[in-house]
C-alpha cells in the first residue's frame, strides 16, 4: 500500500489546501485567491445531469476509504491484529494502539472526509445560483443537493465519532482550525439529514443512491450515537492516561428521536432483511441485484482501472488466499487477521447454531482451483473475516483480490432494526424491543427473547455486524473501550508461553506468526488508555499542519 500512499498525497497536496481555505471565514485573503480556482455555475453546472455529475465528484473521497475505516475501527478493538508490511506500518501501529498524528489511516480518513466537506459545500452553492439562474429545475436541485447534504453528514458523523469536537464549515462559513462543542457538530449533521430527507426520492431499490429512506436511517444512527452521549474533550482528558472508562451515560430525549427515525425507515415498507445472511457481500450481490432491499446505501466500487484503489475489504482480509503453510504452497501473513481463535470459539459455544458464524469466521475453506481444504485455526493460523471474502461467484476466492470491486456497505436495513431495539433497551421499553431484536435472530436460526437485555444487544451488535467497521464505534458509545479490550487477557495466544518456542508442532514461519499474534495481543493490552477514545488529529496529506488543536493525550 506504499505505492498508493505516495500516488495519493502527491495528487492531492494543493487540493488539501483550497479546500480547506476556499470555505473558511476568517482567512479573507486566502478566501479571494481561492476563489479564483473554484469551479461555479457558469463554468460547471448549467442542467440537471451536471449538478448531479458536480455531486457525484465527492465520492472520490469516499471510495479511496471504504477499507481504511477498518484500519482504525476494527483495529482499535479486541477483534483484529494487523500484519500489514513492517511493524512499523500503520495497520500493525493501529492493531498495538500506537497511532500517532503521522499514522497514515488517520490522516488519509480524516484529510478525506474534510475534503469531501468542501466539495460538498461548493457544489451546494454552485447548485444554489444554477437554480436562481433557471439552468437547474427544482427535481434536480433537490437530488443534487439532497445528496450532498447526506455525503456531508455522514462525513461528519464519522469525524464526530472517531474525532470529537472538530470544525464545522458549510457553504454558510465557519472556520476549518477552530473546534466545535459537538453539540453543534451533531445539530449540523441533524440539519444536513432532516434536509436531505425532505429533498431525497423514496429509496428504489438503488441503494447506491441516497433516498429518503437512507437519510432517515443516519438520523435514526446519529441520534443514537449522539443519545449515549459523546465524550467531550473535558472528560476525555481526565481520563487519557488512565485505563479507567468512564462512566455510561444517556440522553433519553435524543433516544427517542433515533426511535421515531427507525420507525419511519420500517414504516415505509420499502426496506426488509434478506432472508439469506451470506447472500449479503460479494460483487454478484451487491446494488441489490438479488432485489431483497436490505442493503440501503452503500459506495460504489468498480475495480482499480476506475476508481483507483477499490474496496480492499476483499483483498486487506484475504491478501494471499491458501498460503498458509499447507500443501506446501508457502506461508504469507495477511494485511488484517482476526485477533484469536477465542472469537469463534467463544461465539459458538454461545450459539452453535447462528447462520451468521460461518460468515463472519471462517475455519476452513476449500479452495476450487486444486480442490484441497485449506484451515484456519491454531496450530495451522487463525480464523480468517469471512465478510471480506467475496464468495457470490465461482473461483472469487482466488480472483477477486484483484479486483478490487465490491461495494462498501454503509448501511442496511439490519441496522435500522437493531438501532430501534437498542434504543427502546435504554429507554426501558425492553418488551417493545423484542420485535425487531428477534426479526435478526429468527433469520439467524437462533432463539427469540421475550425483553432483551442491554448485553444481549450489545452481543447482537457482534452476531451481525462483526467486521463491518462498527466495533470501536460501539465501545466509544457503551464507554466500555477499556474494559473490551483487556477481554484479550483470556484469548488463547495471549498466553506467555506463545512469545518463545512452541515446539515441534509448529513450522518456523508458524511460530513466527503465532508469535506475532501474542504480541499484538499483549500491546492491545498494555497500551490501551483513556486517550484511545479519540484519534489523534493528524498532519494533511504531505505532513503539514492543519492548525487543529490536538486531542488529549497526544
Amino acid at each position: 500500500m506504499k505505492k498508493a500512499r505516495i500516488l495519493l498525497s502527491a495528487a492531492l497536496a494543493a487540493t488539501l489546501s483550497l479546500g480547506f481555505v476556499s470555505c473558511s471565514s476568517d482567512d479573507d485573503d486566502n478566501n479571494s485567491s481561492a476563489n479564483n480556482n473554484q469551479v461555479t455555475d457558469e463554468n460547471v453546472v448549467d442542467d440537471d445531469a451536471s449538478a448531479i455529475a458536480l455531486v457525484n465528484g465527492v465520492y472520490s473521497h469516499w471510495q479511496p476509504l471504504s477499507s481504511s475505516f477498518s484500519f482504525i475501527i476494527e483495529l482499535n478493538s479486541n477483534k483484529l491484529i494487523s500484519f500489514e508490511g513492517e511493524e512499523s506500518e500503520a495497520g500493525p501501529v493501529n492493531s498495538r494502539f500506537e497511532q500517532n498524528s503521522q499514522t497514515w489511516y488517520q490522516v488519509k480518513i480524516f484529510n478525506h472526509l474534510f475534503l469531501g466537506i468542501a466539495q460538498d459545500n461548493e457544489a451546494i452553492t454552485t447548485i444554489n445560483n444554477s437554480l436562481k439562474a433557471g439552468k437547474v429545475t427544482q427535481e434536480g436541485y433537490n437530488a443534487a443537493v439532497g445528496k450532498a447534504k447526506f455525503l456531508r453528514a455522514l462525513a461528519y458523523l464519522k469525524l464526530a465519532q472517531l474525532w470529537g469536537e472538530v470544525p464545522v464549515f458549510t457553504e454558510q462559513g465557519g472556520s476549518t482550525t477552530e473546534r466545535q462543542n459537538l453539540d453543534v457538530v451533531f445539530s449540523q449533521i441533524v440539519a444536513d439529514l432532516t434536509d436531505a430527507e425532505s429533498l431525497l426520492k423514496n429509496y428504489d431499490g438503488d441503494p447506491r443512491i441516497p433516498s429518503k429512506q437512507a437519510a432517515q436511517a443516519l438520523l435514526a444512527r446519529a441520534y443514537l450515537v449522539w443519545g449515549d452521549n459523546p465524550l467531550s474533550a473535558a472528560e476525555v482528558e481526565a481520563i487519557a492516561n488512565t485505563q479507567t472508562d468512564p462512566q455510561f451515560s444517556k440522553t433519553d430525549s435524543r433516544l427517542e428521536k433515533a426511535v421515531e427515525y427507525a420507525n419511519k425507515v420500517i414504516a415505509s415498507g420499502l426496506l426488509k432483511l434478506d432472508p439469506e445472511y451470506n447472500k449479503l457481500w460479494g460483487r454478484e450481490y451487491e446494488s441489490n441485484k438479488r432485489g431483497t432491499n436490505e442493503h440501503l446505501f452503500t459506495i460504489a466500487h468498480d475495480g482499480d482501472k476506475v476508481d483507483a484503489q477499490g474496496n480492499h475489504q476483499t483483498h486487506c482480509s484475504w491478501t494471499f488466499p491458501f498460503q498458509n503453510g499447507e500443501y506446501g504452497n508457502g506461508y504469507t501473513q495477511n494485511h488484517t487477521e482476526v485477533a484469536d481463535d477465542n472469537l469463534y470459539d467463544d461465539w459458538k459455544a454461545e450459539q452453535p447454531n447462528d447462520k451468521r458464524l460461518a460468515e463472519t469466521y471462517f475455519v476452513e475453506i476449500k479452495n476450487p482451483e486444486d480442490g484441497k481444504t485449506y484451515h484456519y485455526y491454531s496450530p495451522i493460523y487463525t480464523p480468517i473475516n469471512g465478510k471480506g471474502v467475496d464468495q457470490s461467484y465461482e473461483n472469487a476466492e482466488n480472483l477477486e483480490i484483484t479486483k478490487n470491486s465490491v461495494d462498501r456497505i454503509e448501511i442496511r436495513y439490519a441496522e435500522v432494526l437493531l438501532i430501534k431495539a437498542e434504543a427502546l433497551v435504554q429507554l426501558g421499553r425492553n418488551t417493545e424491543a423484542a420485535e425487531p431484536f428477534n426479526q435478526l435472530r429468527t433469520r439467524a436460526g437462533i432463539e427469540t427473547v421475550s425483553a432483551p437485555t442491554f448485553e444481549q444487544i450489545k452481543r447482537e451488535w457482534d452476531y451481525e455486524f462483526t467486521y463491518e467497521q462498527f466495533s470501536v464505534l460501539n465501545s466509544y458509545r457503551w464507554k466500555d473501550l477499556i474494559s473490551s479490550i483487556k477481554q484479550v487477557s483470556n484469548y488463547k495466544h495471549f498466553a506467555d508461553d506463545w512469545k518463545t518456542s512452541l515446539g515441534n508442532t509448529y513450522t518456523a514461519d508458524q511460530e513466527a506468526y503465532f508469535t506475532k499474534v501474542h504480541n499484538h495481543l499483549k500491546a492491545k493490552y498494555n497500551n490501551i488508555r483513556g486517550k484511545h477514545y479519540r484519534q489523534p488529529i493528524p498532519t494533511g496529506l504531505s505532513g503539514e499542519p492543519l492548525g487543529i488543536a490536538q486531542n488529549p493525550g497526544y
